[in-house]
């Protein structure tokens, strides 16, 4: 195998949604010719009982998943398994296409191991998305979607743009995810208060029988982000994302002044944020943390605070396709050193 550091500064010449797009043709071949990554499949896709857990009546053979904003047009499905990714996450979709923000719009800060994303929810359409996830659903691990609003839509005609989608994608996923939390749709993150997300889980709960979570931001304070995922789940969330991308530029030496960070300069202000949360909702609700998780230590930090799943997004353009293997092998390893016979065992432990 081609080892991944004597590429990555070739990789790192080309812009980094060039290089997107080129990871994306490479992750689109196993839909044609699955047989050839066969062994990749199998040496990077870890299946251990003790990292098996049941969750939305769907078997997960580990907790790592891949969060929003890689695979937006649910292309890359097989290819995330292949990778070792337990699920993923296909989005954000919006219910009209959407040719995103004004390029460019993606931008490496490679000493911080940091993107700064300012895409805008390019993705091409519920129509054609659920086309295309027609022929992939049902898949032999989960399917998140994640949904969101079309950038000219009206904050006051936003509810119809999430109902129309969960209409649309009812039936085609294992659960959804209501992004309001995205800083690159403008008025997006306006929606996260009390009002907007208790009307929309009461029309969006009598539209489909999967499970919906809400994912929030995670530059609101720790009351806040407490008060508002907590009334979410008297309201009938079925879980919480924490956290989507950081508009606090300070992380990184030189940002610029668009989209929001992820990577490891997010690590500790979304772990804030999720301990927050999970104080509170641990064992009332599924919990997912994601924003900065670069290894099996960070993911059992997440873990152990009360996050069944964890999600990993820019992490492996820095660290390549070894890594969620890597975190899985040394996943195994953390448990059963703490004498832990499935993930089920640790998860909360330091809630208890």
């Amino acid at each position: 195998m081609i080892n991944y550091n004597s590429i990555k500064p070739l990789l790192f010449k080309l812009q980094p949604e060039t290089a997107h797009h080129l990871a994306e043709s490479v992750l689109r071949l196993p839909n044609v010719c699955q047989f050839a990554f066969n062994p990749f499949l199998k040496s990077h896709f870890i299946t251990d009982e003790i990292l098996e857990q049941e969750i939305f009546n769907r078997k997960f053979y580990n907790p790592v998943g891949l969060g929003a904003g890689f695979d937006k047009n649910a292309t890359m499905i097989r290819g995330m398994q292949i990778l070792g990714f337990g699920y993923t996450e296909i989005g954000t979709i919006t219910p009209k296409p959407q040719a995103g923000n004004p390029k460019p719009r993606m931008f490496r800060h490679i000493e911080e191991e940091t993107i700064q994303n300012a895409m805008g929810f390019n993705n091409d359409g519920a129509y054609e998305i659920h086309t295309r996830l027609k022929q992939r659903y049902p898949f032999t691990t989960p399917i998140g979607v994640n949904i969101g609003k079309n950038k000219l839509t009206s904050e006051e005609d936003a509810i119809s743009d999430y109902t129309h989608l969960i209409k649309t994608f009812d039936g085609y996923g294992d659960y959804f995810v209501i992004n309001i939390s995205s800083p690159n749709t403008p008025g997006l993150r306006d929606l996260q208060n009390e009002e907007f997300i208790g009307k929309l889980f009461k029309e969006a709960k009598a539209l489909t029988k999967m499970p919906i979570l809400l994912k929030i931001a995670p530059d609101m304070s720790e009351e806040d982000a407490v008060a508002l995922t907590k009334m979410a789940v008297e309201k009938g969330a079925d879980g919480i994302i924490a956290t989507n991308t950081t508009i606090d530029y300070s992380l990184v030496k030189q940002p610029m002044n668009i989209g929001g960070l992820s990577g490891a300069v997010l690590k500790e202000k979304s772990f804030k944020i999720f301990e927050a949360i999970a104080k509170e909702l641990y064992g009332k609700t599924i919990l997912i943390s994601v924003g900065g998780i670069d290894s099996a230590d960070e993911a059992y930090r997440r873990i152990k605070a009360g996050a069944s799943l964890v999600q990993i997004l820019s992490g492996i353009v820095f660290h390549g396709p070894d890594m969620i293997m890597n975190i899985n092998k040394e996943l195994i390893e953390l448990l059963k050193a703490d004498g832990y016979t499935n993930i089920t065992q640790a998860i909360g432990v330091d809630r208890k």
